[in-house]
């Protein structure tokens, strides 16, 4: 009976769970007429979530775009001429690496710190203060870090991208001596305005996700510290696990029915 009762007991808390973030949802969009009044808090949060994660992000693309030269090589030595490394890294950086990959490193970093901070002012009593004065908690905690999350991070997925083909092109020149110009022609080939549109769109929704787990996790904390532990965990699992997820619907949806190729 023990993994019936395991299995329960964990889809009764992902019922309240998704009860719960849907129930934030509502209340954030409540507070759109009233989101720009705190310009303030939305630049703060700005400035923590896009300018502090740009070395992260920075070091994360550089790397990224190298491996993905070095595998292109590996999979065309024989087969395919060398100058096509700039379509394939273009192609993969724009619709999947760039995107998703700076996603799940700014999540995992982001989401931490908005589940620890608020976890914190949850367990001291501080949240609650707050709506005993009658100050929304939502439209002064929660909102300003989610304009700040949405709007950052096709931002910063722009800056990763460049530096992923940048990386790659580096390494295609000094390793795999593929000229600057040869890149750039591959890395043209099969470029689409649609690639990075679509590539982008993707982000809006995953700088969504990354601020909803955090503030969710961070708002339903209890135990103390040991419980900001957990609901820090648990805010960089969920805004990870449903990055991949909507990362799939997402695709679907935009390269499949908005950008479908015309037949």
């Amino acid at each position: 009976m023990a993994p019936f009762v395991i299995l329960g007991r964990f889809f009764l808390e992902f019922l309240q769970d998704t009860g719960g973030m849907f129930i934030l949802i509502g209340r954030v969009f409540q507070t759109i007429p009233r989101a720009f009044a705190n310009a303030r808090g939305i630049l703060q949060q700005m400035d923590r979530i896009g300018i502090g994660s740009i070395p992260l992000v920075l070091v994360t693309s550089l790397f990224v775009g190298a491996v993905t030269a070095v595998q292109a090589a590996y999979q065309f030595h024989g087969y395919v001429p060398l100058k096509y490394i700039g379509t394939v890294v273009g192609k993969s950086v724009i619709l999947e690496l760039g995107p998703v990959l700076t996603a799940l490193v700014v999540g995992g970093r982001v989401s931490a710190s908005i589940a620890a901070e608020l976890g914190t002012m949850k367990v001291t009593e501080q949240i609650d203060a707050m709506e005993m004065i009658a100050i929304d908690p939502v439209e002064n905690l929660v909102m300003p870090r989610i304009v700040g999350a949405t709007f950052m991070l096709p931002i910063l997925t722009i800056f990763s991208d460049f530096l992923a083909i940048l990386g790659a092109m580096v390494v295609a020149n000094v390793s795999l001596h593929v000229g600057f110009n040869a890149f750039g022609s591959g890395l043209k080939l099969l470029f689409r305005t649609q690639d990075m549109a679509g590539g982008l769109m993707k982000t809006f929704v995953f700088g969504f996700i990354i601020a909803l787990m955090g503030c969710y996790h961070g708002f339903e904390t209890r135990g103390g510290a040991e419980g900001v532990g957990r609901s820090t965990m648990k805010a960089v699992v969920s805004a990870c696990l449903l990055i991949l997820v909507s990362n799939y619907l997402l695709a679907s949806f935009i390269f499949r029915i908005l950008f479908a190729p015309s037949s």
